[in-house]
């Protein structure tokens, strides 16, 4: 699978098509990003409202993008784990365990954002 990239615009256009891959992959196949996303596009109407700054409402919203960030590269170390191997190794549950960790830890971070803005 090895992906000429090219150069300059080239370059760019493949690299643009290759992440709208990726997306289009990670919304077919996760169902945690499924949700996510869903909560994402509940709560992203509410940032503009509750933000009174622009760097609040940034704030707001670049905590829910953080997610769905966290949660591709947590699906992509899950696809690299099972696709090297089905059986059951430390070091694989321990990958997971951490990429699940760092998808609670990003959404700890939107609750915390949320409510400092919402209560402060």
């Amino acid at each position: 699978m090895d992906k000429n990239s090219g150069a300059g615009l080239t370059r760019l256009r493949n690299a643009f098509g290759w992440s709208m891959a990726g997306l289009a992959a990670t919304l077919k196949h996760e169902k945690a990003f499924q949700q996510e996303l869903g909560l994402c596009l509940l709560l992203a109407p509410l940032a503009f409202l509750l933000g009174k700054t622009g760097a609040e409402k940034a704030l707001l919203l670049g905590s829910l993008m953080l997610v769905l960030i966290v949660e591709i590269l947590n699906s992509a170390i899950e696809a690299v784990v099972d696709r090297f191997g089905g059986e059951h190794h430390t070091l694989s549950g321990r990958a997971k365990d951490m990429g699940s960790a760092a998808v609670f830890l990003a959404l700890a971070n939107v609750g915390i954002c949320w409510l400092c803005i919402i209560f402060f």
